[in-house]
């Protein structure tokens, strides 16, 4: 085989289908983990004692949990009720005046550079093979790698959620009293931290950038919790 009529060898690896359950999933570890940690760490400081700490930290995971699945189900549902409302206004159109809808993804492909015959060519083909999908990708934006799943989004949040907080909540039960503020405050940090590495790796971004970001809001978070709770907790004695 001559060295022109090769074809390629390798096959290119995008990453934008992980959108979906990736933001879901970096959300719910990442909310898990700052919100448990912060309350843990913050009912440590105001009253040092075994159970009111694990209590709170196991309230803050349930509850946590559901609130991420049933935040994430209704924001994703709505966003899918939006699409599916945009698809069946499109079929309409494209069943009442199908060619005005042709001549509007030529317009499409012209803006983004084809010359006005090919832009033609292109729009007639592409309806000519499945009308809706073509305008539902060119005209309104809506693909398979992004298209609305609150089922998965709930699910993918609540699952996270809960392993974020368990990660705190862990600590918070092993660490003798007290050392429960410092011993969360820095395992929540790396946890953090691992996150973001995680987060960034899976999504083909730049770590260092992801890391730095999650554990400076991560540290404000459960220092300002901490600091309210030695300014009004109490000091048995």
């Amino acid at each position: 085989m001559s060295r022109g009529s090769k074809s390629p060898s390798h096959s290119e690896v995008h990453l934008v289908h992980r959108i979906g359950w990736l933001r879901a999933a970096v959300l719910g570890a990442n909310d898990g983990i700052v919100s448990t940690a912060s309350l843990i760490v913050g009912v440590a400081a105001a009253t040092p004692d075994h159970q009111s700490v694990l209590i709170a930290g196991v309230s803050a995971l349930l509850a946590g949990a559901l609130s991420m699945a049933a935040g994430e189900y209704v924001s994703v549902s709505s966003q899918s009720d939006t699409e599916t409302a945009d698809l069946e206004r499109e079929k309409r159109e494209l069943r009442d005046d199908p060619e005005f809808e042709l001549q509007e993804l030529s317009q499409i492909y012209r803006a983004r550079g084809l010359d006005a015959d090919l832009a033609d060519k292109v729009a007639a083909q592409l309806m000519a093979k499945d009308a809706l999908h073509a305008h539902a990708r060119d005209e309104l934006g809506i693909n398979d790698a992004t298209v609305a799943r609150p089922v998965q989004a709930a699910l993918t949040s609540a699952v996270t959620f809960t392993l974020g907080a368990a990660a705190p909540l862990l600590v918070a039960l092993i660490a003798p009293v007290s050392a429960i503020v410092p011993a969360v405050f820095v395992a929540a940090l790396l946890y953090l931290a691992l996150l973001g590495a995680i987060g960034a790796r899976t999504g083909g971004a730049p770590i260092a950038r992801a890391v730095l970001r999650v554990t400076f809001w991560g540290a404000l978070a459960m220092a300002v919790t901490a600091g309210i709770g030695s300014l009004f907790g109490t000091t048995p004695g």
